[in-house]
């Protein structure tokens, strides 16, 4: 396996996972060291629907959407190291649990999230994840977290 860092750009992105606007919480993937860690970057539009709803007036990115943004960015960097010797074939990267959940500081529209998680464990197709989430260098939100690998079983 190689060290090296990948960026993937959106486009890169929509051809690796099936999120779509406007659940696709990831502009971009950088610093990506396959099997081991990776950043997404998400810039927060004062257009992004949720919004409208939470809350009016004081819009404020749910922390959920947060903790999804981290496990998109996890199963991304999985998903993308696939072509480095990695015989498995996967359709996707599916989220099972959190744990050690904390949010910090509010993301508000403007912001520029910065989602680092690296890899805690992998057994097999579990993997379990660390992530934290980023605005300008200060830290927003954090999580543990574990996602399972779905194989691909070559049906149509």
């Amino acid at each position: 396996m190689t060290s090296e860092n990948k960026v993937f750009e959106y486009t890169d992105i929509e051809k690796l996972i099936p999120h779509r606007a406007p659940f696709l919480l990831i502009d971009k993937l950088t610093n990506a060291v396959p099997g081991e860690s990776a950043t997404g970057i998400k810039a927060v539009s004062g257009c992004e629907p949720y919004f409208a709803g939470h809350f009016p007036g004081n819009p404020v990115m749910p922390g959920v959407l947060q903790i999804e943004a981290m496990a998109q960015t996890a199963g991304l960097m999985i998903l993308g190291s696939l072509d480095d010797g990695d015989d498995r074939t996967l359709k996707g990267v599916y989220f099972m649990s959190m744990d050690k959940t904390k949010f910090r500081k509010p993301v508000t529209p403007g912001c520029m999230l910065e989602m680092h998680v690296h890899v805690v464990k992998n057994r097999g197709l579990i993997y379990t994840f660390r992530g934290e989430c980023y605005v300008e260098g200060t830290k927003i939100s954090e999580a543990e977290f574990v996602a399972m690998g779905i194989e691909d079983d070559g049906a149509a």
